[in-house]
């Protein structure tokens, strides 16, 4: 079967999450199916040649739309235009890029178009949709967007942004609804995703699940800790977008609530931030007890090396790659139980869950002090992931949605 992936996400190296969703999941669609894929992002946003060069050795075809082509070579430039861009989208470039993967896709024989992070790219679909009603299209999720964009409002007090946040929650629940219905196939990331788009579905069948997971492989060996890395400590990982984003919300939460009663016990204890715009947020922060580090190459000198993984979000919608990385590295967890949403773990046995800075605090000082039950938790976690969380596992899930399409593309 011939798919073609399109995607408003695209890096590599990945540097967190989104990134490394697509990336996998090209890696895995790569394996089932005759895939191309075009890339709605920039050469030089992807990461450049290198980059460019990882990305068409897992697909048949790399192509670009026609309105990244046409982008500068120059970073500020290219920032100029793409801010430019926001305010004329729907209108020409929107228009040549819908006309361009339809054009594509009659040509080469596509049989299914694949939108990553399709919950972003509504418009698009409905566009394409609109054109060619009979094209075969799966809107790939990586989370429940309106769950995303209401779960803040326990924890917001300001009256219009409380406003906005309600608003713009309601605009998506509309939009799920919309696309749910749409397409032929919509993907989430866990079951506990799937039952609310199956909740909002006329036809429940069009939900599949295809997960969140890893290259199990390229943990395996754990690399040098960073010069003058500090132990014991615990560390932080993720995109901290802005501010009020989860991870800045997370992130506050650790440093007002909970590194404090930490410290009554284990006063030498190291937190790291880590992570694109960790720098950005935090990066004035004045204490020797923290490090804050920004974007990196890659996260593992500082995962790998650390004492405990903590995911304290409060909200956030999807499944977390935070523990996934960590239970592949085998380092112990500490999350809320909003942090371990959809993934198959329990509560001291794979990992330790708290919701109260109290509680949160005890369970790292638990993991810091007694190393055998964090290694046996480590331990279980990393069985989860290697068994549920492969790429071989996605690429099963993937089949499992191309037979669907096949069998009802018959019918």
């Amino acid at each position: 079967m011939k798919i073609l992936f399109t995607t408003p996400v695209l890096e590599h190296p990945a540097a967190g999450g989104p990134q490394l969703r697509i990336e996998n999941s090209i890696i895995a669609l790569s394996r089932v199916s005759d895939l191309h894929v075009l890339s709605r992002v920039d050469k030089h946003s992807l990461g450049g040649e290198t980059s460019d060069s990882f990305f068409r050795s897992h697909c048949k075809e790399f192509v670009y739309v026609p309105s990244i082509v046409e982008l500068s070579g120059n970073r500020y430039i290219r920032k100029i235009q793409k801010i430019g861009r926001k305010f004329l989208r729907g209108i020409s470039f929107f228009k040549k890029d819908s006309d361009f993967i339809i054009d594509y896709a009659e040509k080469e024989n596509i049989d299914v178009l694949w939108f990553g992070y399709g919950n972003i790219s509504f418009p698009l679909i409905k566009e394409i949709k609109r054109k060619r009603s009979l094209f075969k299209i799966v809107c790939d999720t990586d989370s429940v967007w309106s769950r995303f964009i209401l779960r803040e409002l326990p924890y917001e007090n300001d009256f219009f942004r409380r406003k906005k946040i309600e608003k713009d929650g309601t605009s998506k629940e509309q939009e799920e609804r919309e696309w749910i219905n749409l397409c032929d196939v919509t993907t989430a990331v866990s079951e506990v995703d799937a039952d609310y788009y199956r909740s909002i579905a006329t036809v429940k069948q069009k939900i599949h699940i295809f997960s969140n997971v890893i290259d199990v492989g390229s943990y395996k060996v754990a690399p040098h800790p960073p010069i003058g890395f500090k132990s014991p400590s615990f560390y932080l990982a993720g995109t901290f977008g802005h501010y009020h984003s989860p991870m800045d919300t997370a992130a506050r939460w650790i440093i007002q609530d909970v590194l404090l009663l930490v410290r009554k016990v284990i006063p030498n204890v190291h937190f790291y931030i880590v992570g694109r715009g960790s720098d950005v947020l935090f990066g004035n922060l004045n204490d020797p007890g923290i490090t804050v580090t920004g974007k990196l190459d890659s996260v593992l000198p500082y995962l790998c090396n650390t004492d405990v993984a903590i995911v304290p979000l409060k909200f956030e919608s999807g499944t977390r790659f935070k523990i996934l990385e960590a239970g592949a590295c085998k380092v112990p967890i500490v999350s809320t139980t909003l942090g371990a949403e959809g993934i198959p773990v329990i509560d001291g046995v794979h990992i330790l869950i708290a919701d109260e800075p109290h509680d949160f605090a005890q369970a790292i000082i638990k993991l810091l002090s007694d190393r055998n039950l964090a290694n046996q938790l480590a331990q279980n976690c990393h069985q989860i992931v290697n068994e549920h969380f492969s790429v071989e596992s996605l690429a099963g899930e993937a089949g499992k949605i191309l037979d669907y399409l096949t069998y009802h593309s018959h019918r």
